[in-house]
């Protein structure tokens, strides 16, 4: 690669970096909605013609925010993983569960963006898919692991549930049998629910010892998709 070319290759990162943090300051300022090419060019002192040739359109500038967002919180998850690998399932679960708590409490706006009310006209494309999965892949992870090695107790399933969960299985992890699958697609649900009740205001004049109570509430998760309790800490 020449050096002309590599200049060319670094000042193209650049730009494109400094499009997406601008517009994350119009995503916290006005949100999603709002959300204009042309404003962000303005910004950044370009010409909207200019700005077009990082991003076609203000759709491809959200799915590469979505992208970037999903992948942070996804990293969050990984490394709460891999830095408790010697310890129960159920402390890892626990652990997952309060990084991506964490990770959202410092990005809000990012946390709305992808977990949030849909924007109106955005259909979010097949390429978000690999991103949004990184969560849900190391809690499934850490199920595998149990099962290899403590074990789980299997959640109850009710007879007319059996086809659905069995179909779900087979689409999101073969491997794991359809009581734990079902729970599990449940259990993420309620975390993603905890975490939005608490960054959106719900939880205000209710709930005081947030961090302690999430702790708890992740625990009783992670008890639902069938990991076997042990100690609080």
């Amino acid at each position: 690669m020449s050096t002309a070319h590599s200049a060319r290759a670094r000042a193209r990162i650049e730009v494109t970096a400094a499009i997406k943090d601008e517009a994350r300051r119009h995503l916290a300022a006005e949100g999603a909605v709002k959300l204009s090419l042309r404003a962000v060019a303005r910004e950044l002192g370009m010409v909207s013609s200019a700005l077009y040739r990082y991003f076609p359109s203000r759709d491809d500038l959200l799915t590469a925010l979505i992208i970037d967002a999903y992948d942070s919180v996804g990293a969050a998850a990984e490394a709460a993983r891999d830095a408790t690998a010697d310890a129960t399932p159920t402390r890892r679960w626990v652990a997952v569960c309060e990084a991506v708590r964490a990770w959202a409490l410092a990005h809000p706006h990012e946390y709305a963006l992808i977990y949030g009310s849909p924007v109106p006209g955005y259909t979010a494309p097949e390429t978000t898919v690999p991103s949004a999965a990184r969560v849900g892949l190391v809690l499934i992870g850490i199920l595998r692991d149990a099962i290899k090695g403590p074990g789980v107790t299997f959640p109850p399933l009710p007879a007319d549930l059996r086809p659905e969960a069995e179909r779900l299985a087979a689409d999101i992890a073969p491997d794991l049998p359809p009581e734990v699958s079902a729970a599990l697609v449940a259990a993420w649900a309620q975390l993603f629910g905890l975490i939005g009740f608490e960054l959106f205001g719900q939880f205000n004049r209710v709930i005081e010892d947030r961090e302690r109570f999430f702790r708890h509430a992740a625990r009783q998760l992670a008890r639902g998709v069938g990991l076997r309790p042990d100690e609080a800490p």
